[in-house]
Formats: C-alpha cells, structure tokens, sequence
C-alpha cells in the first residue's frame, strides 16, 4: 500500500498547472509533465530519483540515498553530490518543484495518483488477481496483459549502483511472475498453441524456473505434441542434475506422470461462468436461426422436446431427433422448442444445416471447426482430423451448457461427431430419416398437422377476415395441401399478397389437378407435388427465375450472380428475388445473398428440365454464370498482379463481371465467393469446348485461393475433376492448362512427385498446343519442384526456360518470380553472389510493377539469399518488411514461410531462443497448408534451436517426427535428420 497523501504537502499531479508530472521506473528512469519529456539528468542523478520513487513517498535519510547510489565506498562529498543532484532535479520540475520535498534531514517525492508507472502495474496485477478469484479468467488475463504493458524495457536501464541493482532484480522477477500467471491464464482460455512459441523463448532465457517448464509441458500435450512435452521434462531434469544437483519440483514430476497416463483432466475444462474476454476468447454463441412469428400447433411435439431438454442438466447428454419427410416443418419445430428452452443453455446455442439431402453433405470435420471458431478456438488452436476436432469440441464444452441444433442431417453417421457428449448439454436433429442407430437417442416422428392447426396456420398467415367468410373453402385449401406445413405457407402467403383473390379462388386451383399430393407417402414426389402448389401461381418472370437459379451449385448465390444467370440488371433481379423470397421459396441468407432450401432447389431443377423453353437456355444461363466468375476474378488476379499477361490468354468472355478499384474489396469478394466460384468449376466439370475452357481458366485466375488453406481442399477436387474432363474430351489446350493448376496445388501440397509430373505433361501440351501458360507457368512451378528436391542442374534448366518464356510473352511479374527462384537455385549451387545479383534483378520488377504482396515475393527471395550471403541485419530487414504484407493479404503459406526463414537467419546468428519462437510460430501458421513436407523442414529448424537451448530431449521429439515425414514422403531430407538423432542415440 502507498501512503496517503500528506496534509499541506502538495504532490507532484496536484499543482494547478494543469498538467500532471509522471514518472517511470518499468523502463529508463523518466520524469514527464504532460506528454513533454524532462531532462532528469546523469545517471547518479536519475538513480536518486529512483531511490525516492520507490520508496512510494516515504522520506529516505541522507545515509540511506548515500548507500543507495554508492554503496560502501561512497566519494568524500558525496552529502554534497546529493544536494546538487536534488537541486538539479527540483529545476528540472519546473512549475512542480515542490514535489520534491526535504524533510527530516532526507528527501521524498510525492507522487500523484497515476504518476507513477510501478503503481499502475501494481494496481493492474491486483484488480487481475481479484477478477481471477471471481472466475473471471478472461478478464483476469486482458488486466494482466495490460499491466505488463506497463513495461518499457529493463527496469531502472542504464542506472547502477547496489540499491538499482537490487531493485532490478526484484522488478524482473516481479515481471517474470505477472508473465507466468498470463500464460497459465492463456493455457487455461485454449490458448495452448500461441503459448507454445512464447513459452520455448522463456525457457531458453531462464532455463532453471521451474514453472515456465511445467507450463510449457502442458502447453506441448494440449497441443498434440505429447512427445515434446516429455522431452521438456528429461532436458529439465538433466539440467537441474547438472547444474544444481537436485530432481525436479513435485508439481513437474507429477504432470509428467498424468501425460504419461493421458490424464483427462489435463485438457481444458471451463465452467458456466468461465469467459475469458481478450485475444482469442470463447464466447456464448446465438446461432439460432430466428424462429417464425406465427408457429402453429404442435403441442404435444413442444411439450415432448421440451421436457427432454428441460432435463439436461444432470445427464451426460440429452439427444432428440425429430424425423419427417421433407417440408413437414422439422426445422420450424426445432427452431421454436431450441428457443423456448434457451434459458436452459446459458452458454449458448450453436446451429448448423448438414446439407442432408443435398449432393454434398456438410464434412463433420468443416463443421466442428466452424464450432470450434464459434466457441473462441482460434484457428492455429484447431487440429486436423475429425476425431481430433471432436474431441476438442468435447472438451471445449466440459463444464459448460450449451444446446446444439444439428438440421438437416443424413444419416446418425454425420451426426456422432457432433455430440457434444457431456454433461448439461444437449443436442436436437433434424433428418428425413429416423436415426435408430443413434445410441440413446430421443426418437421423435413428424407427421404432417392436424386439420384443426392446418386451418390456424393458414388463418394467422391470409387473415382472420378472409378465412372466417370462407371456412369451408379454406379447409379445402389446407387438405389440398396435404396438411403440409410449407405446402400450407407457400399457398397462404400467395393468397395473402393477392388482396383481389378470394379463399374460394385459390381452392378451386388447387382442386383436381393437385391428387399428386395423394403421393406423399412417397418421399421427394410427394414434396414436388407440394411445391407445385406455390409453383404454378408465380408470375412467368418469377418462374423463370426460380428455374435457372436452381440450377447453380454453391452454398448460395449473391445478387451480382444472380443477375448474371437471368441476364438482368440488378435492380430487376433483386425484385424478382425477393418476391420470391416472400412466397417462401428462396431464402434470403444475408443481405444480398440467397440460397434455397435443398429440396426447393431440387425440384427447381426439375421445373427447369420440364418447363425450361428452349432447353439450350439452361446451357446459357450457367453460361452466363461461369462467364461472370471468370471475368470477376480475372479483374481480380489483375488487380494483385499488374503487368501479369495470364489475362491475354483467358478464354474470351461474353458476359461481364464486376469490376473493383480496391484491392482489398476484390479479394474479400474472391474469398467470400470461393465456395460457389468452385462449385460452378465443378458443375463444367462434364462439359467440353470453350465451355470446359473457360472453367480451367476460372481455376487459374483464382490460384489464390488454392494458397489460403480454407479453401485448398475444394480447389484441388475441382482441378482434378476438370483434368479428367479435359482428357475425356481430347482438348490438349485446356489438359495442358488443367495440368499446370494441379502442378500448382500438388507443390503447395508438398507432393512433389506428383506435382513434377503435372508440371512434364503440362509443359509438353502447352508446346504442342503453342499455349504460353503452361510453358511459362508449369516450367517455373517444376523448377521450383525441382529446387525441393535438390536437383539443382534441372533446376536452372527449367526455370531457365521459364525465363525465356515469360520474357516473351513481356510477362513483368513472371520473369521476376523466375528470378527469384534462379537465385534460389544458384544458393544451393554455392553461387552466393549470383544469387544475391538475381534477387535484386527480382526486387527491383516487383518494386517497379508496384503491388505490395508481390513486393514481399521480391523481399522474402533477397532476404533468403542475404541470409546465405552472411549479410544477417540487411536480409532481417528484408524479412520483417515482408511478414506483415504477406499477413494483411491473407498469404498464410507465405506467412508461415517467412517465419521460418527468420527462424533461420536467427539461428544463423546463434540467437536460438528467437529462431526457436519463429520457427513455433511457422508451424502455427502452417497448419493445414504448405504440406508435410514444410512442416518437416520447420521441425528440423525447431529441433536445432531446442539443441542449442539445452533441450536435447525435445529436440530428439521434433527431429522424430521430421523423420518420420520424410521418410513417408521419400524425401532426401530423411539422410540429414537421421545423422542429427545420431548422436542422441549414441549418448
């Protein structure tokens, strides 16, 4: 506790001048008033200035200073120097002169509230510790973060003497407690795999403090690493044997064991009111879709959910699933009881369509990770593997109450995965299907409604008026209906926006010609006859557009799209769409987008094959629609890469696409559209001529998305489809150009084998066939193929005639890559300067053609040959430039790669703790892209740091599982790493 404030004394903050004199000791000693820096003076001067800060206002004695500045040989006028010092400092004050106080033959400073830089740490820390008490970890952990921001540097920098060393020490140790309680915060908010990279340099700078070691032990096993996280515990007792003489603490020998017996209790655990709220934080999901202003009936169904999930506390887990044909209105009830029992699931409520009945269902593995997201797991937290996602999941939920509404699910084997599996929580389905394979599941079948809460749905929807003067004829409506819920909306709502039809209208249009709906009991014939109804009342230009729509793959379609495929302006077709987003039959899934329900979509499809006159406009239309993705995301590739002639030498487009003069708002569009741009890929997959063309050159101006990991999967599966495609068909231009994207995906992927056959077939088609892409694009991709794999001679073959092409092509972008990969090449030739000299050629078109991420291209490739040159300052600089472009364009390989390289160049420099955290970071950054093989050559790195750092053990863990990759993938890099575990195995 600092001492109140003296009466009569004035403190410094307190002068009326109206600017508050601070101080800093987190730091350099520093006086400021305002934002104006004070001259404090010499070193001896500041270190008195110290010794009165930290005495928190208490007056020091003359002797006490003396022994503070100079300890026990202080000079014969040392009473003297103390004077002048405090004079000096009194001066320097100014107006606040008077802060400075003699008293009792010493001195003291009187600081004011927030004046000094110590006190707002100190209160930060505590306020922390007492929201950590309170449960709140989240909060306890931002406190924490910002009162280590407090620092600046080393406390008291610059300052000597016994009394500053002495405080310094206490300080850092102050600051090394406050870190270690952040990290046990972030281990205990998920945050294991950021930790991982802080916790390995802390350890290499303090080697001997036991926690870190025990934090970061914990940090390694909740992020998969399990070998690793053993390793910390035999380099940590080797040192402390070594070094001291002693085993290590109970707590570390203790948590070995529990990670040896995979203790469940060592993963993350959160309770009802856990919420940490900074950095990557969990939060309570509402992902409900909203619930329908008129819900009808089903009493008996509410009541029976209900009382399922009213009992999920208690239980390991309550599991309802409701089934029913398509349209009886399963996700409508859902929806409802998921809300009326929200109160049940204080920790939210997730929700997710699983695509059932659609030609691709919804991955369990894609949706765990959208979950995970929602939850507060940051993606670098989030494994690979269904199995390894579920668990998470499960244990992400672990003490907490969450409800999940799994809609629209295929089949129990979609749906296990997604359990959450614990106790409080529960889960509801939805399906076309009865999941008795559902173990302990609550089994509940929809029927369509009674004619008595048919007659209400419909009454709450058209208007009590109109259906009380014709009861009779509206009960003829809901029976021609089927009682079906959607048939039921879809024919009230088109009477209720008709105010001039009356009830007796629409049932005489629904008479005779709807006894398809006597089918019903046959599955999807009985939904289309339903359909219909709603159908055959839609005005010629909003049937039309029903019809095409339905034709295009894809979650949902934007506006933009959607005018492409009707060949209308925008303003026609957004009135279109919502008219028939009123009738129920589109689905507005944002503003500007839409999407159908499955089976609408369906049986669009089939009005199309039926009513579509002449049958050559549904080619058209998709047509249409592919001819606007190309010609959007050729303005996009464009636009990141001026002077790039793949333009020139697109297939021709007949219909335009959007146009963008930010770079930034072109790529959100190639990203946010990634889905149906691939989709429509997929959907040509089965066409030939310029059609199959202009699908192989969608893919190659949205290469982009084929490097961002989210979207690499979909992209590969397109390409492949379009390579057989291309085959089937016999066109050697659009085989060659199919090839060079695979080429692409299969290096990204680190399969190089596959890519360098991809890259040999391309290169030969594109000759054959006179197509520059291929000979610039898939000659450059196998001369990097070839750099991989240490072919050097075929190397510079390859990318020497990659050079040739683009240059010929005047292709300004392309002939700077190649560049920088001959450069690349003479590095592993040992022809340093050359390869420096090509950089630089390499550097100097990027800078010329002026676009930052193709810039870092330019940056990252010098800095890796200044870092083989020696030259380490010039080549870090090169390399931090790049980092955060690559970051802000959403370069996550790049990212990544760089990382690495630091990691490198700071090994180079024998400073391991630093390459150690870049190279955690690179394997972060890497997850899910870049390969196997990347993510070997970064353990490799790791493991040299961990070596240099005392960490043999963990060492041995990283060059383990680096084998292990290389030897899978037959890679020459396996020689290396056996020859670094030799000598292990031999001690």
């Amino acid at each position: 506790m600092r001492p109140s404030r003296t009466q009569g004394v004035t403190m410094a903050g307190d002068t009326g001048h109206g600017q508050q004199l601070r101080f800093t000791v987190l730091g350099p000693v520093r006086a400021w008033r305002g934002d104006e820096l004070l001259h404090s003076g010499s070193p001896q001067q500041r270190a008195l200035l110290a010794a009165l800060l930290l005495r928190g206002g208490r007056t020091a004695t003359a002797p006490e200073l003396v022994d503070a500045l100079w300890g026990e040989e202080p000079p014969h006028a040392a009473l003297a120097a103390l004077r002048t010092y405090a004079s000096r400092l009194r001066k320097a004050f100014g107006p606040d002169a008077d802060a400075l106080v003699s008293e009792s033959g010493g001195y003291a400073i009187r600081v004011g509230p927030g004046g000094l830089d110590i006190d707002t740490a100190e209160r930060l820390a505590g306020e922390a510790e007492k929201a950590r008490a309170a449960g709140d970890r989240g909060g306890a952990r931002r406190l924490i973060n910002d009162a280590l921001d407090v620092w600046d540097g080393e406390p008291l920098a610059g300052l000597s003497g016994p009394y500053a060393d002495t405080q310094r020490t206490r300080l850092e140790e102050w600051r090394l407690s406050l870190l270690e309680t952040r990290l046990d915060l972030d281990l205990e908010v998920g945050c294991h795999a950021e930790a991982v990279s802080e916790l390995t340099a802390l350890t290499a700078a303090h080697p001997l403090r036991e926690r870190l070691r025990e934090l970061l032990m914990l940090a390694l096993y909740r992020s998969g690493r399990q070998a690793e996280a053993l390793a910390v515990y035999a380099d940590t007792r080797r040192l402390l044997a070594d070094e001291l003489g002693v085993d290590p603490c109970a707590e570390l020998s203790e948590l070995q064991q529990r990670i040896l017996q995979a203790d469940a209790d060592l993963t993350i655990h959160f309770s009802a009111d856990d919420r940490p709220t900074a950095g990557p934080t969990f939060v309570r999901p509402a992902q409900l879709p909203a619930t329908v202003s008129d819900f009808t009936g089903r009493t008996a169904f509410v009541h029976e959910l209900s009382d399922q999930l009213a009992t999920a506390e208690g239980r390991v887990m309550a599991v309802s699933a409701v089934a029913g044909i398509g349209g009886v209105g399963k996700t409508t009830l859902a929806v409802h009881v998921a809300h009326a029992a929200r109160h049940h699931f204080p920790d939210g409520q997730l929700y997710v369509d699983l695509q059932g009945t659609g030609p691709v269902v919804a991955e369990p593995e894609a949706v765990l990770g959208s979950f995970l997201r929602a939850l507060g797991i940051p993606d670098s937290g989030i494994p690979d593997g269904v199995e390894e996602r579920s668990a998470l999941f499960r244990s992400t939920l672990d003490g907490r109450r969450v409800l999940t509404l799994l809609d629209n699910a295929r089949d129990a084997a979609q749906v296990r995965p997604l359990l959450p599996g614990t106790e409080g929580c529960a889960a509801l389905v939805t399906s076309r299907s009865r999941m008795v394979d559902l173990a302990g599941a609550h089994l509940v079948d929809l029927d369509v409604m009674s004619p008595e809460e048919a007659l209400v749905l419909f009454t709450r929807i058209v208007g009590t008026e109109r259906v009380g003067a014709e009861r009779d004829a509206a009960m003829d409506v809901v029976a021609a209906c089927g009682f079906l819920p959607l048939a039921i909306r879809i024919a009230a709502s088109r009477l209720a926006a008709r105010r001039t039809w009356t009830v007796s209208v629409l049932a005489r249009k629904l008479g005779d010609e709807r006894r398809r709906l006597d089918e019903l009991r046959a599955g999807d014939l009985a939904v289309k006859a339903t359909f219909e109804l709603g159908y055959g009342q839609l005005e010629p230009a909003q049937a039309r557009a029903f019809r095409l729509l339905g034709l295009a793959d894809g979650p949902d379609f934007s506006l933009a799209a959607a005018a492409a495929v009707l060949d209308l302006d925008p303003d026609d077709t957004e009135e279109l769409l919502e008219s028939l987003v009123d009738t129920s039959l589109l689905e507005s899934a944002a503003p500007g987008r839409y999407r159908y329900h499955d089976l609408l979509r369906l049986y669009a499809r089939a009005c199309a094959e039926r009513d579509e006159q002449p049958p050559a406009e549904r080619d058209a239309a998709m047509s249409r629609l592919l001819d606007f993705y190309l010609a959007t995301a050729a303005g996009v590739y464009v636009l990141e890469r001026p002077g790039d002639q793949l333009l020139a030498h697109l297939t021709p487009t007949t219909h335009p696409g959007l146009t963008f003069t930010d770079r930034g708002a072109a790529s959100d569009w190639l990203f946010a559209e990634a889905g149906c741009l691939l989709a429509c890929v997929r959907q040509h997959a089965n066409t030939a001529g310029l059609t199959l063309r202009r699908a192989v050159d969608l893919l190659l101006a949205a290469k982009d998305l084929a490097e961002s990991g989210a979207d690499s999967r979909q992209y590969e599966q397109a390409a492949t489809a379009l390579l057989a495609a291309t085959q089937a068909a016999g066109d050697g231009r659009a085989e060659g150009r199919a090839r060079t994207v695979l080429t692409h995906v299969h290096s990204l992927a680190g399969r190089f084998d596959q890519a360098d056959e991809q890259a040999r077939h391309a290169v030969l088609l594109g000759r054959a066939c006179a197509d520059p892409i291929p000979c610039c694009y898939a000659s450059n991709n196998r001369g990097i193929i070839a750099i991989y794999q240490h072919r050097h001679q075929d190397a510079e073959t390859y990318i020497g005639q990659a050079l040739a092409a683009f240059r010929a092509d005047g292709n300004l972008p392309g002939e700077a890559s190649a560049l920088s990969n001959l450069s690349r090449t003479h590095l592993d030739m040992g022809r340093i300067q050359s390869a420096v000299s090509l950089a630089e050629q390499a550097l100097a078109i990027y800078r010329e053609i002026n676009v930052s991420w193709r810039h870092a291209n330019g940056l990252y490739a010098y800095g890796v040959a200044l870092t083989r040159a020696g030259r380490h300052d010039e080549a870090l600089a090169q390399l931090t430039e790049a980092l955060p472009v690559f970051r802000d364009n959403r370069q996550r390989l790049w990212e990544g790669m760089t990382l690495f390289r630091m990691a490198e160049l700071y090994f180079a420099v024998r400073q391991p703790a630093q390459a150690a955290a870049h190279a955690e970071q690179a394997l972060a950054q890497l997850r899910g892209i870049g390969g196997e093989w990347r993510r070997g050559n970064v353990l490799t790195v790791l493991g040299r740091c961990l070596d240099a750092l005392g960490q043999p053990g963990r060492a041995h863990a990283c060059w383990a599982e680096a084998l292990a990759i290389f030897e899978q993938l037959g890679s020459s890099e396996a020689a290396d790493v056996r020859g670094l575990l030799a000598p292990a195995a031999a001690a």
